[in-house]
């Protein structure tokens, strides 16, 4: 408008309400002159609060990169909690965008459906993509969702950290058991007290120790997701 010397006539400040309550203004001008606005939103998912509720749980910090104005922006992320806003955001820039957070030695977790998240995606150090988006953005993820419900971010996340501690579970009870009666089985002890174990029970033994590790591991099945509220650490 102020390109075409369109006067705004006092519709600046209304516009600016708008974007304060999340919406996007568009003036509209009819022979030159500013005939009104018209703002449009985009309807939050239903479970989007809780979800940034849960990963704040989870100890991570929320980022929003988006192609909406700062005002806009701001008043999304004040309503469902984003701790940072990254507005006015060029399509391209995205990647860019994850590029900055990454050089701040953040792991980035980049969560997008849409062919122009695909680059940021690729770039983040996991990409996450909603399972109602395109198929672009599902070939540059490391995950897919199966739902659009973004609380299956949280069990994702909830997931691999419980996949990682029964990791170090199994490493840690293996190393010990292995320190431990390995050199048992090879005779260690028959110098000092005599004993020497059976090639037979070395062998059980180590059988032991393969299913002690994949029962830990097994354990995985009974993972459920939690509520938004409470979230598996």
């Amino acid at each position: 408008m102020r390109d075409r010397e369109i006067l705004l006539d006092g519709l600046d400040s209304e516009a600016e309400r708008l974007a304060d309550e999340g919406k996007t203004p568009m003036f509209v001008a009819m022979d030159g002159r500013a005939a009104g606005i018209i703002a449009v939103a985009d309807t939050l998912k239903p479970n989007s609060k809780d979800a940034i509720k849960a990963l704040h749980a989870l100890g991570l910090e929320v980022a929003m990169i988006t192609g909406d104005n700062q005002r806009t922006a701001r008043a999304i992320a004040k309503q469902i909690g984003i701790d940072r806003v990254m507005a006015e955001v060029l399509p391209q820039g995205k990647a860019e965008e994850v590029k900055r957070l990454q050089a701040e030695r953040k792991g980035v977790a980049m969560v997008g459906d849409g062919i122009n998240d695909a680059p940021a995606l690729a770039q983040a150090d996991v990409g996450i993509t909603i399972g109602t988006g395109t198929d672009v953005a599902m070939d540059a993820s490391d995950i897919t969702l199966i739902s659009g419900d973004l609380r299956g971010i949280v069990t994702s996340i909830a997931l691999s950290k419980r996949m990682m501690r029964t990791m170090k579970q199994n490493f840690f009870w293996a190393f010990i058991y292995n320190t431990v009666l390995i050199p048992v089985a090879a005779g260690i002890l028959y110098p000092v007290a005599g004993i020497l174990m059976s090639p037979i029970f070395a062998g059980a033994a180590m059988a032991f120790s393969s299913v002690s590790v994949v029962s830990n591991s097994l354990r995985l099945r009974t993972f459920r997701p939690r509520s938004a509220a409470v979230v598996d650490k």
